[in-house]
């Protein structure tokens, strides 16, 4: 019976305590209040009091008054519940919610865990692009013994570096105007999501270097044709900087800005990394009169890109549209990007190459760990195929269909030191483009506001005050110096294998730690089909049998 009654207080005792537990936050919250309520009626009359003894007592009323105002405030706002029960302290929280961003980056992560990228990654962007001494001490901070660690086989009979970076000729059959390409390019930013000294700087710093600077769809811009840079002019969904008042492609438009001559290549947006499948979005904050007129959209509201193309729909109609943008453009390369969805759509557009013999010069393939601005979260963690397996698929497909050696194949996704370049060319790339990367090196610093117009730096922003604060002859000059100095690095990193040129990287020489006891090339890890094997039925590999028989040049086929 003692042990009944033990047994029984004991539940009690620990239901009260409980009880007790979640009451507590409760009764601190409504004491904060009689306090807040007693302070508010106390304090100014005491310091009436003080002021029938010496008038400057009522100085004090320019502090306690709007704290006093402020918390009357609180109480009677519906909005924050929060506020109603803490006035005035509340407001602690959403100050280091705030700051929660910078907290974490300065004073908790370390060299190598933060995201979307380490200051491991960062440091040596900076430290590039000032020109500065980017060796580390001491060894790897890295765990090499981790599953996943990936690393570049070396030769005993290594090369010479060399001084001249080998260029990449992009450009197919039908391709008049073959544009001599680097191996690393600024990716799709717009005038837009960037302002205008960030844009002068990313065009005079590919000027600087010899490299191309990526419109993004927000047209080419006056900005980014100041300087003369090499451009890739990207064609969206929008259709900016070639449509018409409804919205539509307008021949005419393109003709006349493809025919600039700093407009070397020309790249239609099916899809990007960020939000695959959502079409872009510049929100309205952003959307000065400017570049308005240059977009040829209304002020006051988002510029939403369709989703979509309206120009086409099939495979077969891609394609067409592609030969018609050469044709337009004079015979300029002309290309498409997209971030891989449904394979059996790209097979799809394979089979469309096929069937046509038309050829796009170039594919950009993004991944879904890319993008630089505005996203839906939904889309942006968990929408689209990672860059390493779309690229995987994109150069076995190409292979599949034995045109692999007529189309370029360019790398974009988190792309920032030389063996980044290294790991995405033996994956199947030619070529690589960074955008973060590039903004890294024009002075950001990962503040993750660049959809709320308030960059801190001056780079992702219409600010004009933020816009002024960006240097441009300085910053061109850091674009420039990051470009060329990771270049080195990547034609040091072939030249430590004993490649004689970047074309040599193959799958062999990146391996990868499966588990403690197993490592792997990357020809052993991946799948990399053989020339023509998808042109004949017999030859089609078990596992792509199903996609490949129903992927449809006619039509885009949503299966696996």
């Amino acid at each position: 019976m003692d042990a009944v009654r033990r047994s029984t207080f004991s539940a009690t005792t620990v239901s009260r305590l409980m009880e007790t537990k979640r009451e507590a936050p409760v009764q601190c919250g409504l004491m904060v209040r009689r306090i807040f309520f007693a302070l508010a009626l106390t304090l100014p009359v005491a310091v009436l009091l003080l002021a029938t003894v010496s008038l400057h007592a009522l100085w004090t009323f320019v502090v306690i008054g709007p704290l006093i105002a402020l918390g009357l405030y609180d109480v009677i706002q519906t909005k924050h519940s929060l506020l109603r029960i803490y006035p005035v302290i509340g407001h602690g929280r959403y100050m280091l919610e705030e700051l929660r961003p910078e907290i974490q980056q300065y004073f908790v992560e370390s060299n190598i865990d933060g995201s979307p990228f380490s200051r491991d990654f960062r440091s040596v962007i900076y430290q590039r692009a000032k020109g500065a001494r980017d060796t580390v001490p001491f060894g790897t901070q890295r765990d090499v013994e981790r599953v996943g660690y990936e690393w570049m086989a070396h030769s005993l009979a290594p090369l010479a570096v060399s001084e001249v970076e080998p260029r990449v000729l992009v450009g197919g059959p039908g391709c008049r105007h073959p544009y001599a390409s680097s191996h690393l390019n600024i990716s799709a930013m717009s005038y837009g999501s960037l302002g205008q000294n960030a844009i002068l700087s990313l065009n005079l710093g590919a000027k600087l270097g010899g490299f191309a600077h990526n419109t993004g769809e927000g047209s080419a811009s006056p900005y980014h044709l100041e300087h003369g840079g090499d451009l890739i002019w990207q064609i969206g969904t929008g259709y900016f900087g070639c449509r018409t008042l409804d919205g539509d492609f307008d021949p005419g438009a393109f003709a006349e800005r493809a025919g600039i001559d700093n407009v070397k290549m020309i790249e239609i947006k099916l899809s990007q990394g960020a939000k695959p499948g959502h079409g872009g979005i510049l929100p309205a904050a952003k959307l000065t009169r400017e570049i308005a007129e240059i977009r040829g959209v209304p002020l006051g509201h988002d510029v939403l890109s369709p989703p979509a193309h309206g120009t086409f729909d099939t495979p077969i109609g891609l394609l067409e549209f592609v030969e018609k943008l050469r044709e337009l453009s004079g015979g300029k390369p002309v290309g498409f990007k997209l971030c891989i969805g449904h394979r059996s759509e790209f097979l799809g557009i394979c089979k469309a190459m096929v069937k046509t013999g038309i050829t796009p010069d170039f594919i950009t393939v993004d991944g879904a760990e890319g993008g630089t601005g505005a996203a839906p979260v939904e889309f942006t963690n968990s929408v689209g195929m990672p860059m390493r397996d779309g690229l995987l698929l994109v150069n076995s497909a190409l292979r599949g269909v034995g045109l692999r050696d007529r189309i370029r194949v360019i790398a974009a996704g988190k792309i920032a030191t030389g063996f980044h370049m290294v790991r995405a060319i033996a994956l199947g790339a030619d070529m690589c483009n960074a955008a973060r990367a590039m903004m890294f090196s024009l002075g950001c610093i990962q503040a993750l506001r660049c959809n709320s117009n308030t960059c801190p730096v001056g780079v992702a922003t219409q600010d004009p005050a933020r816009n002024r604060a960006l240097a441009v002859s300085d910053k061109a000059s850091r674009v420039h110096l990051y470009h060329r100095d990771t270049v080195h690095a990547f034609l040091d990193l072939i030249s430590s294998s004993g490649l004689a040129s970047p074309d040599k990287i193959r799958p062999n020489d990146v391996l990868r730690r499966i588990d403690s006891g197993e490592i792997k090339t990357f020809a052993e890890v991946y799948e990399y089909l053989p020339k023509d094997c998808l042109l004949d039925d017999a030859s089609v590999p078990p596992e792509w049998r199903d996609r490949w028989n129903h992927a449809n040049a006619e039509r885009f086929v949503t299966t696996p």
